[in-house]
């Protein structure tokens, strides 16, 4: 995965709380692969009328908001099913973060690790993102070093968890990270079989095959 570090991009408002993993991505669109991409199915029922015509009232279908690479919604994001299809339409469609109050655990866990950032801020902080950018705002920036959002005159700092942080930074699955001990491991292993020599497997001896 490509590491998080800074990302400094125009802002979508998705101004609704309890978006699920069903209304990120409706059911009967992962029957499709992956490779051919599920962004144009990301909250396809909110953004289209039954023949396909855009709603008036998507935010995501603004022209000004177009490019957004950063999403900006209300409480328990990502909530429902565990279906990680709903992070690869978000990622598929070029969203790397979103801003919320607060998301669904596996989610934001599914996020992590296809390197979709899932920031946590304050509900008044989301409510001040989301009227700024009604007012016009675009740009802003999400630091992940310094766990900060910075949108015009506007300063959040946000939480995620620790080890989330360094496989973002590091752009590391979860494979990655136990790798990344790999020294530490072995000399466990090695001090371990010298004071339990009795609990290791015996080598495999030619009758084994």
């Amino acid at each position: 995965m490509q590491p998080f570090t800074t990302l400094a991009a125009p802002a979508c408002p998705l101004p609704l709380a309890n978006v699920d993993t069903d209304q990120l991505i409706p059911a009967r669109f992962m029957k499709r692969p992956r490779s051919e991409g599920y962004g144009r199915f990301l909250l396809h029922d909110l953004r289209f009328t039954e023949d396909g015509t855009v709603r008036p009232d998507s935010p995501l279908d603004r022209p000004e908001r177009a490019g957004a690479r950063v999403l900006v919604a209300r409480r328990n994001f990502g909530s429902g099913s565990s279906r990680e299809a709903a992070v690869y339409a978000l990622v598929d469609a070029g969203f790397r973060c979103v801003l919320a109050p607060s998301f669904g655990d596996i989610f934001a866990s599914n996020a992590v690790n296809n390197g979709l950032l899932p920031a946590r801020l304050e509900e008044r902080e989301i409510e001040q993102l989301l009227a700024w950018l009604e007012q016009g705002g675009r740009d802003l920036t999400v630091d992940l070093e310094a766990c900060a959002v910075r949108a015009g005159n506007h300063r959040f700092g946000f939480a995620i968890d620790p080890v989330w942080r360094t496989k973002l930074l590091n752009g590391w699955n979860d494979l990655d990270l136990t790798l990344s001990h790999a020294e530490a491991i072995a000399a466990f292993a090695e001090a371990d079989a010298r004071r339990r020599p009795w609990a290791g497997l015996p080598p495999l001896g030619p009758e084994a095959g």
